[in-house]
């Protein structure tokens, strides 16, 4: 796997990078985690479709059903990114980010135009278009900013996932916030908000997410702990202030004041990139003038030391890049290496290890995001008060953010510490989450409330194991690629199971509870359904599926257990030393040219 070297980010040669402080903490590792964090933090428009939804449905005058089909196709451009992923594998970041900028603001700039009527009503197939290609665009800043920073950080890679896919699912909180901040109630505007601030956002940052050679950083993963905390923090005040909104009635004022905040919060890790970089700076500053003061007192012949001579190590060894012979990538379809090699996108579409993760995840993903996209009419059959259902439909993304940061970090640390594989966490989660199917199923009371936590988690935890396991699977070297086609099993699990299961089961059981009252469907208008019997069926169902799922994980616990024993950082490790020895050879070369010239 071969890393762009990147002079002042990546590691810093000699002293003239160490002169300029702002710079260096401009061009860090750690000043790209924090831009990555600020452009996911505005990734999440696809989760606020429903606060908008309401006006385009009155403005356009659109019915349910045509309402749901502009919603799934929100879903499919948001979860089908392989386009993107290819993109990235030829081109720089920058490139993926420029295109997923102009996506995003083209289409929902187009539904704004159209909502607010400066534009004649477009079709309904229009529209279905300009809202995929907004949700594209969701797709894009994940593949150039997280799969970039998973490149950088191969050892932390559970936490980087965890972390990142947190604040993309605290994003829809976050921007709900900066909205009412602006522009008060005017849901109209909202559409434009998503429009243009996630492609500032990106703009500004494009430089910034690159590729930065692999170098070693013993306490790196104390770094991500404390980005976690942070978020954390944002996470708790953000749960709090949806409560107060909900029982409260802010004033445009109050909305600036905690939309400030929010800002204030996600800038925090900036002090963190700070600290560090001096930290850094201080350590190779004081290196380098140990070195020099070792040369000035034991200076040897120029002929001994421009040839250093190494002692011959795997670090070494790993760093030279054989170049076999090109083969057709047809012909090695089924010829994979090792797991955790890098594998060609075809070897890894055609092994058996990513059909069963991709199988399981359409199980487990489908069945919590069908009840995550029924939660309200959910509790409106089994007889919920409104505001009781606002109010756990509002929190089930904090405990979505919950569910991605436990499961990234933990995972991380087990795996590290115990050699814990990371696929049967996956099975844990899956097993988890049938509770929660399993309480709505049967309307057990009060239940809703602690499924909507289960589901909510359990939905959020899947995410960055499966983004994980993918990459520790398949390598790298097409990851941008690869983690696009797992998000395929989102929409493909909801059509199944949202669509023909859940959908199907409830008009069928509101069809019959109408003709047991001897009336008939009026045209134009929805179906209602009351009582435990609208979703029993469905999520029993779901349950089934669900553990069908947990048992397919299983096998690739069993099919994976030996390579999750072995040292599966190893290699990374070994690229880094190879790159810290390179480094340090430029810099003796340097030091020795310097001193010689001074004496002389």
């Amino acid at each position: 796997m071969a890393f762009a070297r990147s002079g002042v980010g990546g590691g810093g040669n000699g002293l003239a990078n160490m002169t300029n402080l702002p710079v260096r903490v401009l061009m860090s590792r750690w000043f790209m985690v924090f831009a990555t964090i600020l452009i996911l933090s505005a990734a999440g428009a696809t989760y606020m479709f429903g606060i908008y939804s309401g006006d385009i449905k009155s403005a356009l005058g659109y019915d349910q059903t045509t309402l749901n089909l502009l919603s799934f196709f929100k879903d499919l451009g948001s979860n089908v990114g392989v386009l993107s992923g290819l993109i990235n594998e030829i081109s720089p970041p920058w490139v993926v980010l420029s295109i997923g900028a102009v996506l995003n603001f083209f289409g929902y700039f187009m539904i704004w135009m159209a909502v607010t009527k400066k534009m004649s009503t477009p079709k309904v197939w229009l529209m279905c278009l300009y809202i995929c290609i907004g949700g594209n665009s969701q797709s894009f800043a994940n593949t150039g900013a997280l799969v970039t920073c998973v490149k950088n950080f191969p050892e932390s890679r559970g936490a980087v996932l965890g972390l990142l896919k947190g604040f993309v699912g605290l994003s829809g909180a976050i921007l709900t916030q900066i909205y009412h901040a602006i522009y008060g109630n005017d849901s109209k505007s909202l559409i434009l908000l998503i429009g243009w601030l996630p492609a500032v956002i990106s703009f500004v940052f494009l430089r910034t997410i690159r590729i930065i050679e692999v170098v070693r950083i013993a306490h790196e993963l104390k770094v991500f702990y404390r980005f976690l905390y942070m978020s954390l923090g944002l996470a708790g005040y953000l749960m709090v202030i949806i409560i107060l909104q909900k029982k409260l009635d802010f004033t445009r004022a109050e909305f600036g004041l905690s939309a400030a905040f929010v800002v204030f919060l996600l800038f925090l890790p900036l002090g963190i990139v700070i600290k560090e970089e001096i930290v850094s700076w201080k350590a190779k500053k004081q290196a380098l003038d140990s070195i020099s003061e070792v040369k000035v007192v034991t200076e040897k012949p120029k002929s001994e030391c421009s040839a250093p001579e190494l002692p011959p190590s795997s670090a070494v060894i790993a760093a030279v890049e054989l170049k076999d012979p090109e083969v057709s990538c047809w012909k090695t379809v089924f010829q994979p290496p090792n797991r955790g090699e890098d594998y060609t996108i075809l070897q890894a579409l055609f092994s058996l290890d990513m059909l069963i993760l991709f199988l399981a995840t359409i199980c487990g993903i489908g069945g919590t995001l069908t009840a995550i996209d029924n939660l309200g009419q959910i509790g409106a059959s089994l007889g919920y008060p409104k505001k009781s259902i606002s109010t756990f439909v509002s929190l089930v993304s904090i405990w979505n953010y919950l569910g991605r940061v436990v499961a990234g970090f933990l995972s991380e640390y087990f795996l590290k510490k115990y050699k814990f594989p990371r696929p049967l966490a996956l099975t844990i989660t899956l097993i988890i989450s049938c509770i929660g199917h399993i309480l709505i199923a049967f309307n057990v009371p009060g239940g809703l409330y602690i499924a909507s936590i289960i589901i909510g988690f359990c939905f959020g935890a899947q995410w960055p194991l499966l983004f994980a396991i993918i990459s520790e699977l398949f390598g790298l070297k097409y990851y941008s690629t690869l983690y696009n086609f797992g998000s395929v099993a989102s929409p493909i699990g909801s059509y199944l199971l949202n669509v023909r299961v859940a959908g199907h089961l409830y008009d069928k059981e509101a069809e019959k509870q109408l003709n047991a009252m001897g009336r008939t469907r009026q045209q134009g208008k929805d179906l209602n359904c009351d009582g435990v019997e609208c979703f029993k069926l469905a999520f029993i169902i779901i349950t089934a599926v669900t553990i069908f799922g947990a048992f397919v994980s299983i096998i690739l616990v069993i099919r994976t257990r030996k390579f999750y024993k072995s040292d599966i950082y190893k290699k990374f490790r070994e690229q880094a030393k190879a790159a810290e020895m390179e480094m340090a050879l430029e810099q003796n070369g340097g030091g020795v040219q310097s001193n010689t010239t001074s004496k002389g």
